[in-house]
């Protein structure tokens, strides 16, 4: 399913050339790689990888915020001209990264975590960050890439990656700790955002597509959709409604409450890293909160 468009205003191209002398945003003194990523979750993933060695600039950084509802600001075009490395989802998700670098002529490389995850792009869920072996691909590459433009520090930046990865090992055993106890069981959903972790937990999704694809797209949910999808929870069809809160509404909520009332526990999640939580603390809660509410 396509992802909503994110907003290009046309200050943020115009104002690119009013921003070019102001400088970059790590100082004039300032030799660290600059990193900018489209969203948070990435630029965490970067910083990690790069240490000390890199400034990074996430544009997608509010967990407030619905990501779907972003306008890039000229600010944003700003950093994006000035970038050594950018990282960006691609599938559609993100497309003001591409259109930014282009304007401002950056030749900067670009990481396109949907190129690198290998994935179907027929059938592809644009959220792959919950995706834990797409993202270890993602810091060797962020480490590969940072070593090719400084080479000095390409052991340090290897070995960063190499511990990352390790980390990572290290939740996806937890993801199969939770398939071995719960695997078949249902589960439902406000949005895909979830979809790569509760499938490696072994859950089945069990939300009709066209009540998921409405809600991520901002359509109006039929009536016999939005009956079906409450059915699931007022019969307890499923063990657990995984619901996003970043971008709730009329319709999710009273999913929500349906899922409440019948006593259906509900796992919220969220598309951006929340605020003082890196990404291996931030899907180390994930994990542990989706196996708690579908324990047998």
């Amino acid at each position: 399913m396509a992802p909503r468009s994110l907003t290009i205003p046309v200050a943020a191209l115009t104002g690119l050339a009013l921003l070019a002398g102001c400088g970059s945003g790590s100082g004039a003194e300032d030799h660290r790689l600059s990193v900018v990523a489209s969203t948070n979750v990435y630029g965490d993933i970067a910083r990690t990888v790069g240490g000390e060695h890199v400034a990074v600039t996430s544009i997608l950084s509010n967990p407030d915020q619905d990501p779907h509802s972003f306008e890039a600001s000229p600010r944003t075009a700003l950093a994006i001209s000035k970038a050594d490395l950018l990282i960006e989802n691609g599938g559609g998700y993100d497309d003001y990264m591409d259109t930014l670098r282009k304007n401002s002529d950056n030749k900067a490389p670009v990481i396109n975590v949907v190129a690198l995850s290998g994935k179907d792009a027929a059938a592809l869920n644009e959220h792959l960050w919950y995706d834990v072996p797409t993202v270890q691909k993602l810091a060797g590459e962020i480490a590969s890439q940072l070593g090719e433009a400084d080479g000095q520090h390409t052991a340090d930046y290897q070995a960063r990656a190499t511990a990352l990865v390790g980390e990572l090992d290290g939740l996806i055993r937890r993801e199969k700790a939770v398939r071995s106890k719960a695997a078949g069981e249902g589960i439902g959903i406000t949005e895909p955002v979830p979809l790569y972790l509760t499938e490696a937990c072994g859950l089945v999704n069990k939300t009709p597509g066209d009540f998921s694809e409405a809600i991520e797209e901002g359509d109006d949910v039929a009536a016999p959709v939005l009956e079906e999808t409450l059915d699931l929870y007022r019969h307890k069809q499923v063990a657990a409604l995984i619901y996003n809160e970043q971008t709730s509404g009329p319709i999710t909520e009273e999913v929500k409450a349906a899922a409440e009332e019948a006593g259906v526990p509900v796992v919220p999640v969220t598309e951006t890293l929340p605020s003082g939580k890196g990404y291996v603390s931030w899907m180390s809660d994930n994990i542990d909160a989706v196996g708690a509410a579908v324990a047998r």
